[in-house]
């Protein structure tokens, strides 16, 4: 749980941002911790693999996915799903799996400063690295209200359904933990889905899918 001081109102200013997507990033380590000691709360705990800890998260959480990576070398692969992110990455850089999943119009190259966050880290990220865009998404497209406000008739304003957003985060998401935490050999990532045409690639043209081992 993150703290902050008590007061009226709160100003969502960088350092604000930075305290959340930290202050996350450490939950995630206690989390791990407490799943992956000697006296774990849950009992099903046992069946997992430490060594096939993957992290995902929308938006702020996205982004906390780098600030837990950093943190925590536990955590294999990760994926920011349409959330900008703070410059944390150190010149050194990070060579874990990455995947960044994002809306057209916000996050593909040149967009704006959103895209600009992503376009700062691309090159500090020396490991497998893909950065997808889905066009006609919104913000909430990538997450159960999307799919909720079509089912009620509010509707985003997005021209792609909340169920197909919701199709395609799943498709890319899944494809990517598999290969990276599972081992699968074939992707969506080798050659993007024909049945996906609203996903865009945002790879350099000289650079292949990846650029980096498992």
């Amino acid at each position: 749980m993150a703290a902050f001081a008590l007061g009226r109102g709160f100003a969502r200013n960088a350092e604000f941002w930075h305290k959340v997507k930290t202050g996350r990033a450490r939950d995630v380590s206690f989390v791990l911790d407490q799943l992956l000691g000697n006296n774990p709360p849950w009992p099903g705990a046992p069946v997992l693999a430490p060594d096939r800890i993957g992290m995902a998260g929308h938006s702020a959480g996205g982004a906390a996915t780098i600030a837990a990576k950093l943190a925590d070398e536990r955590i294999r692969a990760g994926s920011n799903v349409d959330g900008s992110t703070e410059p944390l990455i150190p010149p050194t850089g990070l060579d874990r799996p990455f995947l960044f999943l994002g809306r057209g119009g916000q996050y593909f190259p040149g967009d704006g400063p959103a895209a600009d966050t992503w376009a700062r880290d691309w090159p500090l990220l020396t490991g497998w690295k893909h950065w997808l865009v889905v066009a006609g998404a919104k913000h909430p497209s990538f997450t159960d209200l999307g799919l909720l406000a079509d089912q009620f008739g509010m509707p985003l304003g997005a021209a792609t359904s909340g169920l197909r957003t919701m199709t395609i985060t799943r498709t890319y998401l899944r494809a990517f933990f598999d290969q990276h935490l599972r081992g699968a050999q074939q992707t969506p990532f080798d050659h993007l889905n024909a049945d996906h045409p609203e996903v865009r690639s945002c790879l350099p043209p000289d650079q292949p899918v990846g650029n980096g081992s498992n």
